[in-house]
């Protein structure tokens, strides 16, 4: 069975085996993010590296990019949760989520997650977390996405996700064009 499959067969199957895999997932989530935070100064100990920029410079990039990205994901917590879903894909809304971030962007949630991790990289002074371990996570992301959630998301939501996909970019927003002043 394909992972999308297994996604597919929890999201459609029973009330109680979806609170279990949506708590299990939202702990592995948080341990995975966790993980990566620390990993990344204990990483540049044992390659014997330093701060990747002075701490001014850190403060003034780092902590506004960490801080934006908590409250893009959360503002995009609160959508789903509002819609009677969790962002944890075994427990998702049952209608295709459209407003807020959504608007702009199919997967806000993990723009602002990689933002922050991004942003708290920038504030340790991590290279690690940074230069390697953030991308990585962004690599992992978009094959989870890709593999995973697009294909299950096209199987329960049909048409109305595919038009969806069709027309609003997967992570970042594009630039609105002004209106021509042209006839």
């Amino acid at each position: 069975m394909r992972l999308a499959d297994f996604v597919f067969s929890v999201v459609t199957g029973s009330h109680r085996r979806r609170v279990i895999l949506t708590l299990l997932g939202f702990v592995m989530f948080c341990a995975v993010f966790v993980a990566l935070a620390l990993a990344g100064p204990r990483l540049d100990a044992a390659l014997g590296i330093g701060p990747l920029f002075p701490l001014a410079l850190r403060l003034i990039v780092g902590l506004p990019l960490a801080v934006a990205g908590v409250l893009l994901s959360s503002w995009c917590i609160v959508v789903f949760v509002s819609a009677s879903g969790t962002p944890v894909p075994f427990s998702p809304p049952r209608q295709l989520v459209v407003r807020g971030p959504y608007m702009h962007t199919r997967n806000p949630m993990v723009t602002g997650l990689l933002a922050s991790l991004l942003g708290v990289g920038l504030l340790m002074g991590s290279p690690s977390l940074v230069l390697g371990l953030t991308p990585l996570a962004t690599i992992g992301a978009v094959a989870e996405l890709k593999l995973v959630e697009e294909p299950e998301l096209k199987r329960r939501l049909g048409a109305e996700y595919e038009d969806y996909r069709r027309r609003v970019p997967m992570f970042m927003p594009r630039p609105r064009r002004a209106p021509s002043p042209w006839p």
